[in-house]
């Protein structure tokens, strides 16, 4: 079978998304390698049937750190044999493309951000315009694509007129799931993922004060120094915990032990508007209702199964009155917890690989 190469810039440990992929296509029976950059805390992936290599880099971050990143990437797979290679978003596709073309193999683009619309880089003129070059090269001259919502697609063929497949971020369905009975009024709020700009974290942050239940948030990011900050400020230490990054199987257990799932994004710019977040799918799988944006994507899914309570804006009051609902108007919070257990049964990996698997048989 084909032997293939997926790169993408993070240390790999946490990218439940690249796991599923690559353990779908290895079990189908391609030979799958995975390429990531080295951390210090990097740890070893475990029990894993694909190969994954990380590169030693001399910058962790700046213009620098991704024009290293893509060098080391660049004669990596100069001398790495392979038959089709997959780059993950703008910043590991170039090499992937100049390689692929170099040794007349087959290049994949997985869009999983619109990079020129990324909260970070919209008020940078320069920056967005870099990203927007790459984009148009990357698209017009590779011809396998691919993205993980139908709004994204929907952004490739407006503006380059290809139709991009969707493979949704879904988590893997357990089959022996039982719903956390266990969880009452005085369980908690979570939150997993990156503590980065754009994501409503200081908005939920100041929307805890005055309310009697505890929020939890697992990940780090951009932003983990200043939130931690504004917790002690508003001498909510006591109220909201952050446990950095967590494995996901902790992860799992967390989210089932969860009352609310929360998922806010600022509306700033189209990336994050039309996003589908895997954390979303994965409090629905525990049987976990969501607070979220009431943006297009999610629009769709709350009308095929009403999980979520959807939000206008990120007021403080909007996300008081959201969480209070949940808490407090119980026939509203069981009727969306009902649906998530119909929902998560049709919103799971399990299904969503069959469109991966038939992607790859269909490659040009």
């Amino acid at each position: 079978m084909d032997r293939i190469i997926f790169t993408i810039i993070n240390d790999l440990t946490y990218d439940q998304r690249m796991h599923r992929i690559c353990t779908s296509l290895c079990n189908a029976g391609y030979e799958v390698l995975l390429i990531g950059r080295k951390l210090k805390d990097s740890v070893p992936l475990q029990d894993k049937p694909f190969r994954h290599k990380r590169l030693n880099l001399f910058f962790t971050q700046g213009k620098i750190f991704y024009i290293e990143y893509n060098i080391r990437l660049f004669w990596y797979l100069l001398f790495t044999s392979f038959d089709v290679v997959c780059g993950i978003d703008l910043d590991t596709i170039l090499p992937c493309y100049f390689i692929s073309k170099w040794k007349k193999k087959k290049c994949v683009y997985d869009a999983h951000e619109l990079f020129p619309e990324l909260p970070e880089v919209i008020g940078r003129p320069f920056t967005k315009k870099i990203w927007l070059l790459i984009e148009r090269f990357s698209v017009s001259n590779i011809n396998n694509w691919y993205t993980v919502s139908n709004g994204l697609a929907n952004y490739f063929f407006k503006h380059y007129n290809r139709k991009f497949n969707v493979i949704r971020n879904l988590p893997l369905l357990d089959e022996h799931f039982s719903l956390n009975l266990s969880v009452a009024d005085n369980s908690f709020i979570f939150y997993q993922g990156a503590l980065n700009d754009g994501r409503g974290l200081e908005q939920l942050i100041d929307a805890m004060e005055d309310m009697p239940w505890k929020l939890i948030l697992a990940g780090e990011g951009d932003l983990s120094n200043q939130l931690r900050k504004l917790v002690a400020e508003k001498k909510l230490s006591a109220q909201i915990e952050f446990l950095g990054r967590k494995q996901p199987r902790e992860l799992r257990v967390l989210t089932s032990q969860s009352y609310i799932g929360v998922n806010l994004l600022e509306n700033k710019g189209l990336s994050y508007y039309y996003s589908l977040a895997n954390k979303f799918f994965d409090y629905v799988q525990a049987g976990i209702p969501v607070i979220t944006m009431k943006f297009p994507e999610y629009e769709k899914l709350n009308q095929e199964y009403e999980v979520a309570l959807l939000i206008d804006d990120l007021k403080k009051s909007t996300i008081k009155n959201a969480i209070q609902k949940l808490y407090y108007n119980k026939d509203y919070y069981f009727r969306l917890q009902e649906n998530c257990l119909r929902a998560r049964l049709e919103w799971n990996w399990q299904k969503e690989e069959q469109k991966l698997l038939s992607f790859y048989q269909q490659l040009q």
